[in-house]
């Protein structure tokens, strides 16, 4: 027979006979006797207060956590631990329903650095040899338009552009896909593309994309704007003589106005240190 059973048994006698007999007959001690009797105390306190518990998350929709509860109990006389609490609402699964958020972890992401090959050498001997990358921003009252371009040191013109509404790691991808459906399978040999450290050209999908097509990247020095001044330099002229004189107000309006002017840039407007606009330069080399 177990312990408990005979503990059980004492229990239920214990007012027709001395507990010290009937632990005598039974072969247990009267100390765990006790111990049982102290359990069961504890046991129907628990339950009581439980079921002041469940009362009240019944009538909060399980909303308490044990810290409200706690709260309300004190305000109703009954003075409990918080663990105490806690643990009751553990063991009749009285728990509130909403959970904080978890904590999300931030998951360790490959980030590729590359030398400064450029190294502000901003003249190429030829197209396709010396290309520079960035993205910039576009202010609309609808929101910003992010403008990721491509620009060729030999004439100055940009290769590719592509804009979006999100400054993501495919708006990046997506303009060196199409500027280089104009380079031919041999040029790409010789290809340097140079950026700054933004979280784009970091990207193991970017690392991916030019080892796919052979490109060499180079990558300015952190916090070091001159190592990619080039970039920063149409940006500079296209807010300067198109977007901050006119002022988009819609992403329709500010793309249309991207367009047009980068047409004019490398088509028509003509460049002081050559007297030619990019494309005829290219055109005349």
């Amino acid at each position: 027979m177990k312990p408990s059973f005979k503990y059980a048994v004492i229990h239920r006698h214990r007012t027709k006979y001395a507990v010290k007999d009937l632990c005598e007959i039974l072969q247990v001690s009267r100390s765990g006797y006790y111990k049982y009797v102290k359990h069961l105390n504890h046991t129907a306190k628990d339950f009581d207060l439980a079921e002041k518990i469940r009362t009240k998350q019944e009538s909060c929709k399980k909303t308490y956590g044990y810290r409200r509860m706690k709260l309300w109990l004190d305000s109703e006389g009954i003075t409990k631990n918080p663990k105490t609490i806690l643990r009751i609402m553990h063991k009749y699964d009285l728990l509130s329903e909403i959970r904080r958020r978890k904590r999300w972890r931030k998951m360790a992401r490959t980030r590729h650095r590359y030398d400064n090959w450029l190294s502000r050498e901003f003249n190429a001997e030829h197209p396709n040899q010396k290309w520079v990358a960035d993205i910039s921003y576009i202010q609309t009252q609808e929101g910003v338009l992010y403008l990721s371009m491509i620009r060729d040191l030999y004439d100055r013109s940009i290769v590719a552009y592509r804009t979006g509404t999100s400054q993501t790691i495919n708006l990046v991808l997506d303009t060196i896909h199409l500027a280089m459906k104009s380079v031919e399978t041999e040029s790409r040999r010789e290809l340097h593309l140079h950026s700054d450290q933004g979280f784009q050209y970091t990207s193991q999908a970017y690392f991916d994309l030019t080892k796919e097509y052979g490109i060499l990247p180079s990558m300015s020095r952190r916090g070091n704007c001159y190592d990619n001044a080039l970039a920063e330099n149409f940006f500079g002229i296209l807010k300067t003589e198109c977007i901050y004189r006119h002022k988009p107000e819609t992403f329709e309006e500010a793309n249309k106005m991207i367009d047009d002017y980068i047409y004019f840039y490398n088509h028509e407007r003509i460049q002081l240190k050559t007297g030619l606009s990019p494309l005829s330069l290219r055109q005349s080399g």
